[in-house]
């Protein structure tokens, strides 16, 4: 099973009901998948769920986010989660700041 499916299988009920067959996931972790599909799910396709309305968008990749944060809180891996932290908050700014281009390039570099 990939990270992927792996975290379409652990998302709440109401995000877990969008998810799709196409399975072409980024990473093999499955925190950086899950905080990916909701960064995706804030920014972008996710590649892993689909048919939601913006808002619901939104409302799941917090819940992916959490769904990441939280496997790493249960690790004990507390300096990962500061990282990972960091990384959704500066590609949140990249964002706000209109430089798609210096998110994407933080994702490329991301690992745990």
């Amino acid at each position: 099973m990939s990270a992927l499916e792996q975290v379409q299988a652990g998302a709440e009920p109401a995000v877990a009901a969008h998810a799709v067959d196409r399975v072409d996931g980024r990473f093999d972790h499955f925190v950086l998948e899950a905080v990916h599909e909701g960064y995706l799910m804030h920014y972008g396709e996710p590649n892993g769920f689909d048919g939601m309305d913006e808002d619901l968008a939104l409302l799941a990749g917090d819940s992916l986010y959490a769904l990441g944060l939280a496997r790493l809180a249960e690790e004990g891996d507390l300096a990962a989660v500061a990282v990972l932290a960091d990384l959704i908050t500066n590609c949140a700014k990249a964002h706000a700041e209109d430089e798609p281009a210096t998110a994407a390039d933080l994702w490329s570099k991301a690992s745990l």
